[in-house]
């Protein structure tokens, strides 16, 4: 006899699907800004991106003649510097406005250029002076998100220490800024150099494996090389600034790749790059939890994610397997060898303060890790027996 009622078999095999939350995006830290003050032509008058805009996005140069610039303006030569760079050039180039000819601070262009967006991370601004300089020298110290200031230098004085009174070089490394990256360049046709090296720089940030870059020595496609002589080169290698010069006759190279403060600039985004993933990973988990117990497998779980972003670090090669010469933290003691490029630690749940239980708070956790490093000087000795 056919069945002619079916009951539901929720009663017996209940199934409940829960969709998780959404990760936050992560930043690719591969998008460089390149703010300036370009009007359109008559009739229209105006800045090319208004200050109610300030930021607009472009994967095609030809994008930015249709919108009012021209082939001369700043922005669209430091644009194609950018997009000039090999072997990998930036896919997406951000242009911010600066309204000078309402006298808007170059510094508080940058600010309102972050606010306006915070995806980009490497900028530069073109038509600026030194004051200019040094004041966004000093709002990018301080940045959120964190970001990196390339600004270029074509004046004498950063040659020699005849100059040493306005050299930018001397003043930049003197407050260790970790976030300004200078250039110099004197060619009049190039005022913006230091955009090609941070077309570079955006252009092969590609998170891929083994995608690990340094500055050092690498070609700046569509600028020319300045003929200085080696005591003006190690003045200004000295004093952390950059230069884009001919070695041997055939290799044209820029050295050394060094903020003000001597940090390569590589070690600065690969650590700003590991933080970012460290921080959004523990956030995601806390996010998407119903609950971390204030347990040890609750400090593995945090710990676990704080992993995730190291394996990416060692994927793309910033850190490897080596051996530990810092101070001992917790029980890694110096001289010990991390097999795995890192080691996470935390300290005890049971040794934990009530006061930080009742908050709920996790005991600090230790990140320790062995960064590749990279090797641009070399020494070789030949002993030859006749």
């Amino acid at each position: 006899m056919a069945t002619t009622k079916s009951l539901s078999l929720t009663p017996i095999v209940d199934v409940q699907i829960t969709l998780g939350a959404v990760s936050a995006p992560r930043n690719d830290f591969n998008l460089g800004l390149i703010i300036g003050s370009s009007t359109k032509a008559e009739p229209e008058s105006g800045l090319v991106i208004p200050t109610t805009e300030r930021i607009r996005i472009y994967t095609d140069l030809d994008d930015m003649l249709a919108d009012g610039y021209t082939t001369d303006s700043p922005e669209y030569k430091a644009a194609q510097l950018m997009k000039s760079a090999t072997p990998l050039s930036p896919n997406r180039i951000a242009i911010g406005c600066w309204d000078k000819t309402n006298s808007e601070a170059a510094a508080d262009a940058v600010r309102a250029c972050r606010i306006a967006n915070n995806e980009w991370y490497a900028f530069t601004v073109c038509g600026v002076e030194s004051d200019d300089i040094k004041a966004i020298a000093a709002y990018a110290e301080t940045a959120e998100p964190s970001s990196a200031y390339f600004y270029t230098v074509n004046t004498d004085d950063v040659l020699s220490s005849s100059g040493s009174g306005t050299d930018l070089f001397v003043f930049m490394k003197g407050k260790s800024y970790r976030r300004s990256f200078g250039q110099y360049c004197g060619q009049d046709d190039t005022p913006d150099a230091v955009a090609a090296t941070m077309g570079y720089a955006m252009g092969n940030n590609t998170g891929l494996a083994n995608s690990a870059y340094t500055l050092a020595y690498k070609t700046l496609p569509g600028v020319t090389t300045d003929d200085l002589t080696n005591t003006q080169v190690e003045y200004i290698k000295g004093n952390n600034g950059n230069i884009y010069i001919n070695r041997g006759y055939y290799y044209n190279v820029l050295e050394q790749g060094t903020m003000a403060d001597s940090t390569r600039f590589d070690e600065l985004i690969n650590l700003d790059m590991l933080s970012n993933n460290i921080q959004l990973n523990v956030m995601d988990l806390l996010y998407q939890s119903t609950k971390i117990p204030q347990t040890e497998a609750g400090m593995t779980q945090i710990m676990n994610v704080i992993g995730n972003a190291c394996d990416e670090a060692v994927q793309i090669g910033f850190i490897a397997p080596g051996k530990w010469n810092g101070s001992p933290v917790l029980d890694l003691n110096t001289g010990d060898m991390l097999p795995n490029g890192y080691l996470i630690q935390s300290e005890s749940i049971d040794d934990q303060q009530q006061a930080d239980r009742d908050a709920r708070e996790a005991p600090p956790i230790y990140v320790s890790a062995k960064l590749a490093g990279a090797i641009e000087h070399v020494t070789i000795g030949v002993t030859v027996n006749r």
